[in-house]
């Protein structure tokens, strides 16, 4: 039976108590720990922490492989980023040297062999405009001041093209291969996955690479725009969407994370809220119940559609309060507005045992794609 452990904000919606219903019945699955933040999401619910000794579920992993957040300290207070002339010589800059979805010209791409040779003439054309770049929905570009006013930079994005090509290449041979159970595709550790975590190892390394490449020119942007240098010793990357192998509990398990983090003892973590809430960097416990691991952020409380029907852009803008951020944008911004998330202090208490809070920091600029 399969052992399952929670750490829960608020009660269950029926849905998401479904999907892991289901997740817990399939094949080859040991362990499953749902995190605060959990929430609906196609297959396997963003929020969960999946064991199993001999299976893997691309779905567990989902589509954006890799994705995680990057912080790193700027050598700079508060007050260097505080009128609406200061951010606006931010944003220029940063439009210039972070677009969102693809670089006007090609460049070199960071991506080794993978597994099927079709697969990477198809993606690694796409790559080649896309490294570098931000993507849309919950990706995001952040300055934050922390309780002492110095300044971080946080960036949120993830392997953008690669991961979901990865994920739908290696699904359709599971699917082929007769390996689905109530629409979950596993793939055999010695057969399929093999190819699997082959390629998934690249579009991790790839997703981490493409964090650093938007650190460098966001990096170069606040020195052209407020002459704002970064301490590059403080580079931290924590990746919420990957599976590798662990041992719990004297119980060696293929550990898949999605929207999840690692949090063993006294590892780094960050857990962002949303654009106008808090956001956080921790430490891990190592608590065993959970795998070892933490939320990713807040999470979503509203659908992306529900939240464009529920968030008018009154309500947007007032909740941003004096967090910097592209006004011209806002009416695309709705469904990532604070309303749409969950209370981020209410998905810290609830994970007081995974991990303990380093800082705690408020956002002073904000950076997205829409």
């Amino acid at each position: 039976m399969t052992v399952v452990h929670r750490w829960l904000a608020e009660p269950l919606p029926k849905d998401v108590a479904q999907a892991l219903e289901r997740l817990a019945a399939a094949p080859g699955v040991a362990r499953i720990a749902v995190m605060p933040d959990v929430h609906l999401s196609e297959h396997v619910c963003v929020g969960t922490v999946l064991g199993t000794a001999d299976r893997l579920y691309p779905q567990a992993v989902g589509g954006d492989i890799g994705c995680g957040m990057a912080v790193v300290r700027l050598e700079a207070s508060r007050e260097m980023l505080a009128d609406a002339e200061a951010a606006e010589r931010v944003f220029a800059a940063l439009r210039e040297r972070v677009p969102a979805i693809r670089h006007h010209a090609a460049r070199d791409a960071p991506l080794g062999a993978l597994s099927d040779p079709g697969l990477q003439r198809t993606i690694a054309r796409e790559l080649r405009v896309e490294f570098g770049t931000l993507g849309r929905g919950n990706h995001f570009l952040e300055v934050q001041a922390d309780e002492h006013d110095q300044l971080w930079l946080m960036v949120h994005s993830g392997s953008r093209a690669l991961g979901p090509a990865v994920r739908d290449h290696h699904l359709a041979r599971g699917s082929a291969g007769g390996s689905a159970h109530k629409g979950l595709v596993s793939l055999s550790v010695d057969g399929y996955g093999a190819d699997y975590l082959h390629d998934h190892a690249l579009a991790v390394a790839f997703a981490r690479a493409n964090r650093r490449a938007i650190g460098e020119a966001a990096a170069a942007a606040l020195r052209h725009a407020l002459g704002i240098e970064v301490d590059w010793g403080s580079w931290q990357d924590v990746v919420h969407n990957f599976v590798r192998e662990e041992v719990h509990a004297g119980e060696r398990l293929w550990v898949h994370r999605k929207g999840a983090s690692s949090a063993q003892a006294d590892e780094f973590g960050v857990i962002p809220g949303s654009m106008g809430t808090w956001s956080f960097h921790v430490e891990g416990r190592g608590c065993a119940a959970a795998m070892c691991s933490s939320s990713h952020g807040a999470g979503r409380k509203l659908a992306r559609g529900e939240a464009r029907r529920r968030v008018p852009v009154r309500e947007f803008e007032r909740s941003l309060g004096a967090v910097f951020y592209e006004r011209a944008l806002v009416p695309r911004l709705c469904d990532e507005a604070p309303a749409a998330y969950k209370d981020i202090s209410a998905v810290m208490r609830a994970q007081r045992e995974l991990v303990r809070i380093l800082r705690r920091l408020e956002p002073v600029l904000v950076y997205k794609g829409a």
